[in-house]
């Protein structure tokens, strides 16, 4: 009886970290769907353009920056653990450095696309559609490392619930931003791309807001440190594994959308294939759970 008591406390303990996370990483994926459906409605080549720059940006961008930060969940966590709660405001500083670094030749890539696109063999029409996209996501780049640095600070202290609400407020926030650059500006298609970008730096303006604010992270920011810049090839010998593997994880996907551009119609065919697969990112809440499950062992 004891025993199942315990087991139950521990699921409910389990659960109060999970769900919070869960719900943010629905949230976070949102944005793009949002951004997405705006689009289908203009016509499907410019439907075509916008899913295969995402495609682009999550597989050239997101996931190279997701993988450098999570060395995050190593380090932090054992920091936290271990009560040396500096290391994990200066671990913090160094992902961050590094990802603005990494940010910096993934925008040029990202700059590029369409050309690279059209190297894939794509339709020149949509590739040239999908760089227009792409270029107004690059600020997207640089939001999106530092959000994914802050979370992982977080969830290494077991602070879950602002990142859930700051998603929230976020989401709410992008669907009137996303009909307002969309319909409003002049800026066609490419107005869902701008508020994309728009929307990931307001996001990380809340958890900044809240990790300079709050007491909670009082005992591990202690502000700016020249610190953060020694130990970055230390860093970078977690995070390049962690990249590679991320990567590998989500090309697969990716190279689905590339090749039903290859296919008869593939305006049409890319613009179903994208749906699907954001579709399947909503459904599948994985990254941030299997990102708490290691937290959750680090700290024990």
């Amino acid at each position: 009886m004891e025993k199942k008591k315990g087991m139950m406390k521990e699921i409910k303990r389990q659960m109060c970290l999970a769900m919070p996370l869960t719900v943010a990483n629905f949230l976070m994926f949102a944005l793009q769907f949002v951004s997405i459906m705006v689009v289908g409605h203009i016509s499907h080549e410019k439907l075509a353009g916008a899913s295969i720059a995402i495609s682009f940006v999550n597989s050239l961008g997101f996931s190279v920056l997701m993988g450098a930060s999570s060395a995050l969940d190593t380090l932090c966590g054992q920091s936290f653990g271990a009560q040396n709660y500096k290391m994990v405001g200066l671990y913090l500083q160094r992902a961050m450095v590094i990802c603005v670094l990494i940010s910096i030749p993934l925008a040029f890539g990202t700059a590029f696309s369409g050309r690279i696109l059209i190297l894939l063999r794509q339709v020149p029409e949509i590739s040239m559609a999908a760089e227009s996209y792409a270029r107004l996501m690059i600020p997207s780049l640089f939001a999106f490392g530092l959000i994914q640095c802050i979370l992982k600070f977080l969830q290494a202290q077991k602070i879950v619930l602002p990142i859930m609400f700051s998603s929230g407020i976020t989401a709410i926030f992008h669907v009137i931003n996303c009909w307002f650059f969309t319909y409003k500006t002049g800026l066609g298609y490419r107005g869902a791309a701008l508020s994309v970008s728009i929307s990931y730096w307001f996001n990380l303006l809340l958890l900044v807001l809240y990790v300079f604010l709050s007491p909670s992270c009082k005992s591990t920011w202690t502000g700016f440190s020249r610190e953060a810049f020694h130990g970055l090839w230390d860093f970078l010998k977690l995070g390049i594994p962690s990249t590679l593997m991320v990567c590998f994880q989500n090309w697969q996907f990716e190279l689905l959308l590339i090749l039903a551009g290859l296919l008869t119609n593939p305006a049409l065919q890319t613009s179903l294939m994208s749906i699907s697969q954001n579709i399947s990112s909503l459904v599948y809440c994985g990254p941030l759970g299997a990102e708490w499950c290691s937290q959750y062992q680090n700290i024990q």
